[in-house]
């Protein structure tokens, strides 16, 4: 199976999620996959690499962070996954041993449903080495 498939299927098929990416950590955030209408920069993705990679996570709660061009208030940084919120929308981070995983959800959606979804995701990756 693709990246984009697991992007396309695992992530924004649930229904939950209306835009995902699979970034890479190895090189500072190289996005495996993502949704087409999720514009991520490069800046992004190292700025979300470089914060997990931070013993310290309290960057993301301090400076916020940014998807697609949107800056997103960090409501939760643990060392495997972060939460962000827009007013009714948000975007959850999970890390799994090789790439982070990124969904965005709209207004309306329930973030610990999201999670779950993202979540899941995440430790299958891990289960499988990724």
């Amino acid at each position: 199976m693709s990246w984009q498939t697991y992007v396309d299927s695992n992530l924004v098929g649930t229904g939950e999620v209306s835009q995902a990416a699979i970034l890479g950590l190895a090189g500072g955030g190289s996005v495996w996959a993502k949704s087409s209408d999720l514009n991520i920069t490069n800046d992004e993705t190292r700025a979300i690499v470089a914060g997990f990679a931070a013993s310290d996570k309290s960057s993301f709660q301090t400076n916020g962070l940014r998807v697609g061009g949107v800056k997103y208030m960090v409501t939760q940084a643990e060392d495997d996954h972060v939460f962000g919120r827009k007013g009714g929308s948000g975007v959850v981070i999970y890390q799994s041993k090789q790439a982070l995983l990124v969904g965005v959800y709209p207004e309306g959606k329930q973030a610990g449903n999201v999670s779950k979804v993202v979540g899941d995701l995440a430790d299958y990756m891990k289960s499988t080495g990724y």
